[in-house]
Order: structure tokens, then C-alpha cells, then sequence
């Protein structure tokens, strides 16, 4: 019980101070702080991760698969109950693909299994990025950009930390250490500027969006206790599958919802709602796993 507590409360508490950061009135300027993350601290925090390696590189490489293929069962679940219910797939479809892995994920598997578990959720998080930011963005502007991904630091810092493993190069250590500082705020950023996302966001059409949530939180652990098995994984890594796979509905679905006009009022809610679920299913989730 004391290790799940010690697992669970920095998420929640660190989630809280965001929160409660905002509720208190103070200024946070998400919109900085969301640039800081993509653009420097989670590039820096995938390579100098990645550079650091002590898991066996084929087991990255099957977290990265089995990301792959969750992705496509995922796409292909919310494509047939989208279109049973009527709703528009390019509004609906990406908040039910594509969740939480960095601000929430990613934490959540370092604090549950570790420094293993948390190299196994950036390989898996680097992947799911990736799709979102390509195939994604063509869902909600219903046309493929290569622009966006060209402008993706992630998508260089994977690259250049597959380079280095490939070569067998040694990382400088001033580039090692770099790195290794910058990507240090990455995880506690975004657990704040989740709570910050909770406290701003607003729920709308409360039935349907709850319906929707509940498909993202149950499509995704069905998919990773599926494919768990499928693909024989045991240990940490089927524990780091289940729980990425289980993560609520990215922060960033909001953020692509509002830029495209595509009701952004309720998918700031399917956001809401999932995320509140996964808190309050995060304990027995984890209870089951270990």
C-alpha cells in the first residue's frame, strides 16, 4: 500500500499544484510553458534518456511497435463507434486515439516501474507523438502537412538518439549533461500544466462527452491488456503497454480542436472528463499491474 501511495501521490499532488495555482488567481502563462515543454524539454528529455539506455534496445524496439499497432486498434475503434453514433470523425476521432502519453504517461511509468519504465514510455511516447503531430494534424485540418512534422523537435531528438545507439558513438558528456538538465523540468512541467489545463478548461454537453471519455479510457485498456498478451510482454514493460495505453485524452487534442475550429468546447471536455476518470481509476489500475 505504501508504494502505491508513493507512486500515486506525486502525480496527483504535482497535478494539484496546477490547479490550485490557477484557482488561487495567479497568472501561468500555459501557452509558454506548453512551447518549453514540446520544443525544448521533452526533445531533451527523449535523447538524453534514449543516449542513457540500459534496457536492451529490442525491447525498445517492440514498445514501439506495439505503440504502432495501438494506435491503428485505437483509430480503427473510434472510427466504427463514431460512425454508430453519427459524430463527425474529424472533431472526434483524435481525442480518442491519442492520450496523455507525455504530461501524464510518462510520470506516472517512472514513478511505477522506475528509470526502465520510463525509457520503455518514451519509446512508446515518441511514437504516439509522432502520429499525433502528423496524422493527426491531417485528421483535424483534414488535409497532410509535412510543414508541422518539419517543425517538430521531437521527431530530430528520436533521429539523433537512434543515430547515436545505431553508431555506437559516444554522446559528449557537455551534450550528455545538457540535455540531461534541460529534460529534468520536462515531467514535473507537465504534470503542473495539466492540473493548470484541468483548472482552465470548461464542460460542455456533459452526457455525450462522458460517453466519449469513457470510450478512450475503456478502448485503451482493452487494447493494452490485448495486446499485452498478443505480443507476450511481461514485467515492466506489459505494465508501462497497459498503462500509456490507458491514459485519458491528450491535452493537445483541446489545443488542435481550437486552431481548427472543430468544437473545441467539447473536446475540452472529453479531455476533462478522462483525465478526472483515469485519476480516479489510476490507484486500482496500478494495484492491478504490480
Amino acid at each position: 500500500m505504501g508504494d502505491l501511495f508513493a507512486t500515486v501521490a506525486p502525480v496527483f499532488l504535482c497535478t494539484a499544484l496546477g490547479w490550485a495555482w490557477v484557482r488561487a488567481g495567479r497568472s501561468y502563462d500555459r501557452e509558454l510553458i506548453t512551447v518549453l515543454i514540446s520544443d525544448i524539454g521533452a526533445p531533451c528529455l527523449v535523447f538524453s534518456r534514449l543516449v542513457a539506455l540500459e534496457v536492451e534496445t529490442e525491447a525498445m524496439a517492440e514498445m514501439a511497435v506495439a505503440a504502432g499497432i495501438s494506435v491503428a486498434c485505437f483509430a480503427a475503434a473510434g472510427i466504427a463507434i463514431l460512425r454508430l453514433a453519427r459524430l463527425p470523425i474529424h472533431t472526434f476521432l483524435c481525442p480518442i486515439v491519442f492520450g496523455n502519453q507525455g504530461n501524464m504517461g510518462l510520470p506516472v511509468c517512472l514513478f511505477a516501474f522506475g528509470e526502465e519504465g520510463l525509457a520503455l514510455a518514451i519509446a512508446y511516447f515518441s511514437v504516439t507523438a509522432t502520429l499525433q503531430f502528423t496524422v493527426g494534424i491531417s485528421i483535424w485540418s483534414g488535409r497532410l502537412s509535412l510543414r508541422e512534422l518539419a517543425r517538430t523537435p521531437l521527431i530530430y531528438a528520436v533521429a539523433l538518439a537512434v543515430a547515436v545507439l545505431a553508431s555506437g558513438a559516444e554522446v559528449p558528456a557537455w551534450i550528455g549533461n545538457t540535455t540531461e538538465i534541460l529534460g529534468g523540468f520536462a515531467i514535473p512541467l507537465m504534470l503542473v500544466t495539466l492540473g493548470v489545463s484541468l483548472a482552465e478548461l470548461r464542460v460542455a454537453r456533459i452526457r455525450r462527452s462522458a460517453a466519449l471519455a469513457s470510450c478512450r479510457l475503456g478502448i485503451g485498456l482493452a487494447v493494452g491488456v490485448a495486446l499485452a498478451a498478443l505480443l507476450d510482454q511481461s514485467g515492466v514493460a506489459r505494465g508501462v503497454l497497459i498503462l500509456q495505453c490507458s491514459m485519458p485524452s491528450a491535452v493537445f487534442n483541446y489545443l488542435f480542436a481550437q486552431r481548427y475550429g472543430r468544437a473545441p468546447e467539447e473536446v475540452a471536455s472529453i479531455v476533462v472528463l478522462s483525465t478526472l476518470g483515469a485519476f480516479a481509476g489510476l490507484p486500482w489500475l496500478l494495484g492491478f499491474l504490480r
